[in-house]
Parts: structure tokens; C-alpha cells; sequence
């Protein structure tokens, strides 16, 4: 991952995408690099649904290679919702996917001067912007059976549904996870309104032909990749407790270290909280 992709949404003839290289960003990736852009690049007081603002998204350091958990994205700007620099990340393709195809960061700028919405398409020959109205307001489910249909099983899907396009101070980002059901979310602080106030409905990632990204020293590589794999299967949250009940076997968990929002986050434990754990042994009727 050496380069940015710019896509300038309010370029005076259409939506214009450019590369340049990482610059003061180099050694950055995900959070680090979300939060540096858009502290760097983003002024303190501009609107967030604004042409000042900038929706910056951004694979780990490892996406794209053969590092385990290294799938995770970062999304990244001036939140709707807080007004600061906001970062909600998610799992899903995106991430391998974009790093695959070179991108440590795509950065969403500018504005439309109209409703017009856009459909964005990366690959190994570079960027197509398409406008495509007949995409408005639909759900990321039907979207991403239109994007299937049209491109295939095998790409990989950034997209908002109608929130996000009504620009709704909670709407999500959606990424498309290995069965191509847009199910992993970029939830926190509104970043899904800022994607529709870029007037980008869907980005499209097909890294078919792109190699995985190789280590340069692949023996030590292995070794590491394969002492943090023992430690994850050791431990009894990642290696028992997540394959065999999923993300929300950790309720218990938050709610013990009293972070479990409750009320609005006016207190941080839920009395009720293992009833819908997990790990809750449901009674068969």
C-alpha cells in the first residue's frame, strides 16, 4: 500500500479521481491514518455534510497479506453526530480487498452540485466514477444484488442505504463480508451521512489479478503469524468463546468492566445483560 486515491466529488467538470503518493502519511494505516487525514486535511469548524469535509478510508497496516485478523478497515472524519474527528471501523472484504489493490487510503472530497448519485468502481486498470440514479434509496441488501449481478460474486462492496443518503446522523457504512451479504458496519458517528453527502452510493473494489501483499522477510513473517495464531487459539475469548458464539459473547464481558451502554450510556452496566449474551443458553419450546 504506497499510494492515496483522491476522488474529488465537486471537481468543476464531474468527479475526478487521482493517485499520489503517501507523503507525510508513509508508516500510517487504518485509525492512525483516518485520524491523520482528517486532522491535517479537514477544518476544525467546517459543516460535516460540507465540501470541506473528507471521508477517508483506510485498510490496517497488515490488510491484504496473510497476517491473521488483519482484516479490519477504518473509516474516518468530521462526524454529524459529535462534531470532532470521528473513526468507526468494520470487518468484512473491504479491507484486504482495497490493500490488495495498493490503496492505504481513499479519500472522499468535495461535493456535488446536485443530487446526482454516484457509483464508484476500482480495479486493477485504475477508477471509473458513474453516475447512476437508479440506485437511489435502496436498501444495501438490493444494492448489492444489482452490484453482484452486474460484476460478479467475487468483488468486494462499500455502501449506504437510505440513511445515508437522507444524510441521518447515525447512518452506517456498510462492507460486504465473504459471503457478499453487506453485513459488517462502519457504525459509530455518522459516517454513512457523509458518504451521501459525497454523493457516492456504492464503491466498488474487484482486485482480480492483484497478488496478495508479501512480507519482506517471509520466513520471520511466518513465524510471528504463526505465534500470534497460538496465542489467539490459547486464549479462551478469541479461541473459544468468539469462533463458537460470536461478537456478542463479549457482553458479559464490557458489562464486568462497566462499558456496556445502558440509557443512553448514563450508566455502564445492564442488569439483564445475560439474558442476550452470546453465550445465553436459550430454552427450547
Amino acid at each position: 500500500m504506497d499510494k492515496l486515491l483522491r476522488i474529488d466529488m465537486g471537481s468543476e467538470v464531474g468527479p475526478q479521481a487521482s493517485e499520489e503518493p503517501l507523503g507525510d502519511y508513509a508508516g500510517l494505516g487504518g485509525r492512525a491514518m483516518t485520524s491523520a487525514i482528517v486532522a491535517k486535511e479537514v477544518p476544525p469548524l467546517c459543516h460535516p455534510l460540507g465540501k470541506n469535509n473528507k471521508l477517508v478510508i483506510a485498510p490496517g497496516m497488515l490488510s491484504g497479506s496473510h497476517a491473521a485478523q488483519s482484516g479490519r478497515v477504518s473509516v474516518g472524519c468530521k462526524s454529524p453526530l459529535t462534531g470532532g474527528i470521528k473513526e468507526a471501523n468494520a470487518g468484512g472484504q473491504g479491507a484486504q480487498v482495497q490493500a490488495r489493490l495498493g490503496y492505504a487510503a481513499i479519500v472522499l472530497e468535495g461535493k456535488p452540485k446536485d443530487d446526482t448519485l454516484y457509483k464508484v468502481v476500482i480495479n486493477k486498470d485504475g477508477v471509473t466514477i458513474t453516475p447512476d440514479n437508479s440506485l437511489k434509496m435502496m436498501g444495501n441488501y438490493d444494492l448489492i444484488d444489482k452490484i453482484n449481478a452486474e460484476y460478479g460474486d467475487k468483488v468486494a462492496c462499500i455502501s449506504i442505504g437510505p440513511a445515508g443518503e437522507m444524510k441521518m446522523a447515525a447512518a452506517t457504512v456498510a462492507f460486504t463480508d465473504m459471503e457478499q451479504r453487506p453485513t459488517r458496519h462502519a457504525g459509530r458517528g455518522g459516517v454513512g451521512a457523509v458518504m451521501g453527502a459525497k454523493g457516492v452510493k456504492v464503491i466498488v473494489l474487484d482486485d482480480a489479478d492483484m497478488p496478495t501483499r508479501s512480507p519482506a522477510d517471509p520466513e520471520k513473517f511466518k513465524e510471528a503469524n504463526k505465534a500470534f495464531v497460538a496465542g489467539l487459539k490459547k486464549h479462551p475469548i478469541t479461541g473459544e468463546g468468539l469462533p463458537g458464539f460470536g461478537t456478542n459473547v463479549l457482553a458479559n464481558v464490557i458489562n464486568e468492566a462497566g462499558a456496556y451502554p445502558t440509557h443512553n450510556f448514563q450508566i455502564g452496566r445492564f442488569d439483564g445483560v445475560g439474558n442476550i449474551s452470546g453465550d445465553h443458553d436459550v430454552p427450547r419450546r
